[in-house]
């Protein structure tokens, strides 16, 4: 792609996009979850249910978008406008069913912003010689993250609802998509290329990297969905369990800005199977060890990686595939990773239904990480990058 973008434009939008579709759309509902057991509107198991159908969605998103007409600016323009929306009106009812819905059409939204700054912005900042600059967008992902959990851990200490929580953030979202909305330009296509129907010209899949991407979604999300409900188990103070999802956006806020910088020695693939291994080592530590410190721990380790993750797949993507198919690759890998998401939630809830901890699905989800980090090892072919340019936003 032509190299005619401000880089630093771009990794702006680029970031904020990603801090509004999900650190907010995806991840408030994290630490809101808590808040609203406390407010008995929600069991575990209502938690589990609309956490799946978000990833429902996510995987629909996944699937069905280069399948729709709508030009791929208007799509991103409305995928942010609605994550804001919905956000909002998660407060306005406590209709389980319409929560149900307003859940999924985020989870689609999540998934089509992710992919369009995934494919045209990443391409566009490489393209410019500006490849550090991605760790910049993708690390609006812990912007996000921290900035909800912080809100939620004030609305906490005041005493605020579930449901005026949910309207600030989506109020504070649709202010923040206002400006975001103008600032998306050309960048980003006003419609479909004319190669987007033909199935001509396709690369090969490499269900190594589809399948891995699909474990860390199942791995990752377990602390990702119930990292402050263990902390609230452990301390019941709001001021003290509260920090553990702040911690957790901090965490993959600052790993995806450094981990750019570790291309010019490493090898993605490398890169992304250390990455399995020390999350695989932060979903033991609150089995081994129950206590607060463990679980900060924990999220420290997977808040750290699961953004670095994102990050050299998304990249190994525009590696192995030609230009026109890099989409359609990235599509696959989404899909992966919003299969793992939906298994994960609803195989915690079932285990901790019957054992009454997260213990088992976080053993589980450590050992599937480790294997898949095997297999991503296995027979590397990747070359060393020669020369690689770091240039600075």
């Amino acid at each position: 792609m032509e190299a005619r973008y401000p880089a630093l434009r771009l990794t702006l939008i680029g970031l904020a996009s990603l801090a509004l579709a999900m650190g907010i759309g995806r991840f408030a509902f994290t630490p809101l979850l808590p808040m609203m057991r406390e407010d008995g509107i929600v069991t575990i198991a209502d938690g589990g249910l609309l956490a799946s159908v978000h990833f429902l969605g996510y995987l629909l998103g996944a699937v069905f978008l280069t399948k729709l007409s709508l030009p791929p600016r208007l799509m991103l323009r409305l995928s942010l406008l609605a994550i804001g929306a919905g956000t909002a009106a998660m407060g306005l009812t406590d209709n389980f069913s319409a929560w149900l819905a307003l859940r999924g059409v985020a989870g689609v939204c999540s998934a089509w912003t992710l992919m369009f700054i995934s494919t045209y912005y990443v391409a566009h900042l490489a393209g410019g010689g500006h490849a550090a600059c991605q760790g910049w967008v993708f690390s609006g992902v812990g912007a996000g993250i921290a900035a909800a959990g912080l809100a939620c851990l004030a609305f906490m200490a005041l005493d605020i609802s579930s449901s005026h929580a949910w309207l600030i953030l989506g109020a504070v979202s649709l202010a923040a998509t206002a400006i975001v909305y103008t600032a998306i330009g050309s960048e980003i296509p006003s419609q479909w290329p004319a190669s987007k129907q033909r199935k001509t010209d396709r690369s090969p899949l490499d269900w190594r990297l589809v399948i891995a991407y699909g474990t860390m979604g199942a791995g990752y999300i377990i602390p990702a969905t119930y990292l402050p409900v263990m902390a609230r188990e452990i301390v019941p103070s709001p001021l003290i369990f509260g920090w553990s999802w702040p911690v957790f956006g901090f965490a993959a806020f600052a790993s995806a800005v450094l981990a750019a910088k570790l291309h010019g020695r490493y090898s993605n693939r490398r890169i992304w199977a250390v990455c399995h291994v020390v999350m695989a080592a932060g979903l033991i530590l609150p089995v081994v060890h129950p206590h607060l410190t463990a679980i900060i721990a924990a999220g420290l380790c997977v808040g750290g990686t699961f953004m670095i993750v994102t990050m050299v797949g998304m990249k190994e993507a525009h590696r192995i595939a030609p230009r026109q198919d890099v989409m359609r690759h990235i599509a696959v890998m989404t899909a992966s990773f919003a299969t793992g998401q939906i298994a994960g939630p609803v195989f915690a809830t079932v285990v901790h239904g019957l054992t009454g901890t997260f213990s088992a699905s976080l053993l589980a989800a450590s050992v599937a990480l480790i294997v898949t980090a095997a297999t991503l090892l296995r027979d590397e072919a990747e070359p060393r990058p020669v020369n690689p340019q770091h240039t600075n936003c």
